[in-house]
C-alpha cells in the first residue's frame, strides 16, 4: 500500500498545541533550525496548529516569537478555538469571561497586568485594559491566521475535520472545536488529517489521522511532527523537573 507524501523536495515540521509555553517553543524551534540545516536541501516549511496562547505562563512571548519565526522562515499558523476566544474577548463581554475561565487568564496576566490589579477590575474595566495592554501587531498575527493547510496527502488543521463534508467544504466552527464525531470516525478521509486540540499522552495515530497535541502546558511534552516524502519522524522538545531536553524520534507506522 502506498504510503501517504508529501510533494517531494518539500519538508513540514508540524508543531502541536503550545498553551503558552514559550520555553518549549524556544527549545524546538532551536531543535528544527538544527534539523533543517543538517538534513539536506529542501523547500522547508513550519506549520503551527494552534492553541498558541493560554493555560501556560508565556502566551504574549509565544505570541511574539511565533511573529517574529515567521519573518525569518515560512511559518503557516493556523487559529485554534483559544485564538477564536481570545480575538472575540475584545469586544464580547461574555466572551471574555468564558476565554478567563478556560485558561485565558494566564494569558492576559501575560501581557504585563500585575495579579492584583486583574483581581480588582470588573469585567468591564478589564475589557478596557485588554484592548490597551495587546500590542496591535499581535491582534493582526492572530487575525491573519489560517484555517487549513494542505500538502501532497496531508491536511493540517486545528481540531480536526466534518467527516461528511469534503476538504474544501469545511466549516471553520468544526476546523476549530470539532471533537468526537471527527475522533471517532473509523473510515478513510481523502486526506491524512494532521491535528491538535485534543490532548493524548503520546502521539496518537491512525490509517487517517494524527494528533500531536501532546499536552505541552500540561506534560512539558511540545511534539513536532517532521514530514518528507513518505517518511515520518518525530522532535520534541521535553520539561522533566525543569531539565530541558530534546529528543528525536522515528515515528511508528
Amino acid at each position: 500500500m502506498r504510503r501517504p507524501s508529501v510533494p517531494d523536495g518539500e519538508r513540514y515540521y508540524v508543531i502541536g498545541d503550545i498553551h503558552g509555553r514559550c520555553d518549549l517553543l524556544d527549545q524546538l524551534i532551536e531543535a528544527i533550525e538544527r534539523d533543517d540545516a543538517a538534513s539536506g536541501a529542501a523547500d522547508s516549511t513550519v506549520i503551527l496548529l494552534g492553541d498558541l496562547i493560554d493555560r501556560g505562563p508565556e502566551s504574549a512571548r509565544v505570541v511574539e516569537t511565533a511573529r517574529k519565526w515567521g519573518k525569518r522562515r515560512r511559518v503557516h499558523c493556523i487559529a485554534g478555538n483559544h485564538e477564536e476566544m481570545f480575538l472575540e474577548s475584545f469586544t464580547d463581554r461574555e466572551m471574555l469571561r468564558h476565554f478567563l475561565k478556560h485558561g485565558g487568564r494566564e494569558t492576559v496576566l501575560s501581557y504585563g497586568i500585575k495579579r492584583r490589579r486583574y483581581n480588582e477590575l470588573t469585567m468591564k474595566e478589564l475589557q478596557v485594559e485588554l484592548n490597551e495592554l495587546v500590542p496591535k501587531k499581535h491582534r493582526k498575527f492572530l487575525e491573519r491566521m489560517e484555517n487549513i493547510v494542505v500538502a501532497g496527502d496531508y491536511v493540517f488543521v486545528h481540531a480536526g475535520i466534518n467527516p461528511k463534508r469534503a476538504i474544501d467544504d469545511q466549516k471553520q466552527s468544526d476546523l476549530r472545536w470539532i471533537r468526537e464525531r471527527f475522533l471517532k470516525h473509523d473510515e478513510p478521509f481523502s486526506h491524512v488529517i494532521v491535528h491538535g486540540h485534543t490532548i493524548f499522552e503520546e502521539i496518537e495515530h491512525t490509517d487517517y489521522r494524527i494528533g500531536i497535541d501532546t499536552g505541552a502546558f500540561r506534560t512539558g511534552n511540545l511534539t513536532a511532527l517532521v514530514l518528507e516524502g513518505d517518511t515520518r519522524r518525530v522532535i520534541q522538545a521535553r520539561d522533566v523537573n525543569g531539565d530541558m531536553t530534546t529528543v528525536h524520534s522515528e515515528f511508528s507506522w
